[in-house]
């Protein structure tokens, strides 16, 4: 084959689209991914790796200012945001590098520009919506181009007053006020984290309650703990038009039958995601979208023939792990790996890093109700557990969901120190469709957080052993 044709071509070299190709190339394909900006995708170099950067950042800065409860004392607290974003900026490049590295290293083609596809397996490449790189083709095709963030006519970002998560992280100054607009991962994670550096934050968010793909319990607690904070919340709230002043926004929030005229000196929209599906050719296939997003089959298929997609550009939950996942399950199911097989999205964790984080796997009580299951439910607060009182980190709950008649663990909710890091116990409890006796029959290291996790699951059968 000569260098334009390829087994396999993935449009889009995000965390969805990488991985599909590093795991075509283990399989003896030869693949090539187009990527029209930076390898890594929104991920690695623009959402979930950064943004993690700053909120370690946040994180340092929130025990700063509690140096007293572990018997330290500082004067004149100060950061420098240059630093700040430049540390998470070079975060992002090092694996961003890292991620050319893999490609380089799988024997992976990287054609750098904007792919639009022909039709039948044919691609053609343009750089800087000008000059054409070449015409590609392959018998295989992933599309893995990804989202971005949602606008309204009456809600347009413009980088100086009003931002995006992209301009959210990279700040020149640091706002002294702040108006979030929606609840879910990204607005909380950016609230708690302008919080903790100091800024007056207020989040708005159109339903009834924060975090809404949450457990009702665990947002609740969410809520209270943030409000402690100082963050002030308005939920089943309408946010009005802006009204751009030199270095302000002066907008109303309209929430509980009141009506309330604010100014904050930035506004942050966190209101949903979209998929890129303009411009790419899907006119020239059989593809069908739905409310910006491509229609697949369980193995990733679309209507046109050889042509696939996966990541965020087919829907939710827009997470990376399940783009990545996706990636696999494609590639191995092309392959005709007996294996492989649909993912369950009811396996896939979520996580929110706020302080507190909080973090779910499977369905809520309230989703187990209304799927008709007879429930156990199973709670262990932070403050029963040593490990959690020993690091100063006592608020908090993990919650677990059984079905009462087979014990199959049906889903789990946690708030707290990091309860990201502990869910994936649960999720390979729940990959492994483990049950409620095998959980308990399990050790826990001592002293560790990961105990409430088995006093949780103690709890919903009436025989938790420490609260």
């Amino acid at each position: 084959m000569a260098d334009t044709e390829f087994d396999l071509i993935v449009i889009g070299g995000g965390p969805g689209g990488y991985v599909a190709a590093i795991r075509a190339a283990q399989l003896g394909m030869k693949t090539a991914v187009v990527e029209r900006e930076h390898l890594g995708g929104i991920c690695l170099n623009w959402g979930c790796i950064p943004t993690k950067a700053l909120l370690r950042s946040a994180e340092v800065s929130h025990l700063l200012h509690h140096l007293d409860e572990y018997g330290f004392s500082a004067k004149e607290i100060s950061f420098d945001l240059q630093k700040v974003v430049k540390r998470s900026r070079g975060v992002a490049s090092q694996l961003s590098g890292g991620v050319k590295h893999l490609l380089k290293k799988n024997k992976v083609t990287v054609i750098d520009g904007h792919a639009t596809l022909l039709g039948k397996g044919r691609i053609k490449v343009e750089k800087d919506g000008t000059t054409t790189v070449g015409e590609f083709q392959a018998k295989h095709i992933i599309i893995a181009t990804g989202a971005r963030a949602r606008e309204f006519p009456n809600m347009k970002a413009d980088g100086k007053l009003v931002w995006t998560y992209r301009h959210a992280m990279v700040p020149d100054t640091m706002p002294k006020s702040i108006l979030v607009i929606g609840s879910g991962a990204i607005g909380i994670e950016f609230a708690s984290f302008y919080l903790n550096m100091g800024a007056k934050v207020i989040v708005a968010e159109m339903v009834d309650r924060i975090l809404p793909a949450e457990d009702e319990e665990i947002s609740a607690m969410a809520r209270k703990s943030f409000e402690k904070q100082g963050m002030k919340i308005h939920t089943s709230a309408k946010v009005g038009e802006f009204q751009k002043g030199a270095d302000s926004v002066t907008t109303t929030i309209e929430a509980n039958g009141k009506t309330e005229t604010i100014t904050v000196d930035r506004v942050i929209l966190a209101v949903g995601i979209v998929g890129n599906v303009e411009n790419i050719g899907l006119e020239n296939t059989k593809v069908k979208t739905e409310k910006s997003h491509i229609l697949v089959n369980e193995w990733l298929e679309t209507d046109e023939p050889g042509l696939y997609a996966i990541g965020d550009v087919v829907g939710a939950p827009w997470l990376a792990h399940k783009a990545s996942h996706e990636g696999v399950i494609c590639v191995e199911h092309i392959a005709g790996i007996k294996e492989a097989h649909p993912i369950d999205v009811r396996n896939i964790p979520g996580c929110t890093y706020s302080h507190p984080q909080v973090a779910s796997v499977g369905l809520s009580e309230a989703k187990a109700k209304e799927a008709g299951y007879e429930v156990k439910v199973g709670r262990f607060p932070f403050i029963g557990n040593g490990k959690a009182i020993a690091l100063g980190e006592p608020e908090g709950m993990v919650k677990t969901v059984f079905d009462a008649k087979t014990g199959e663990l049906l889903g789990a909710h946690m708030i707290g120190a990091e309860v990201t890091e502990l869910i994936q116990g649960y999720g390979i409890a729940k990959t492994m469709e483990t049950t409620e006796a095998e959980l308990m029959h399990t050790i826990f290291p001592h002293p560790t957080l990961s105990e409430m996790m088995h006093e949780s699951v103690l709890a919903a059968y009436g025989r938790a052993i420490h609260y």
